[in-house]
């Protein structure tokens, strides 16, 4: 399977997940990001990418 796990890094340098299996990442206006899952699940936050690495299907978020 091809699905990333995404984390959400806090201003403070904690990071916790946020969205396993997850297929669709996009941008939405304000500096939103919109992330949907395999299942369908969805979380929209304000937060850009701060590193993705498809090899560990892992994607980090940076809160803003």
């Amino acid at each position: 399977m091809c699905e990333a796990t995404a984390y959400l890094m806090r201003k403070n340098g904690d990071e916790e997940l946020l969205l396993a299996d997850v297929d669709l990442i996009e941008p939405q206006e304000g500096g939103q990001m919109r992330l949907v899952s395999i299942y369908g699940e969805q979380k929209v936050l304000k937060a850009k990418i701060k590193s993705m690495s498809l090899v560990n299907h892992r994607v980090v978020l940076a809160e803003q």
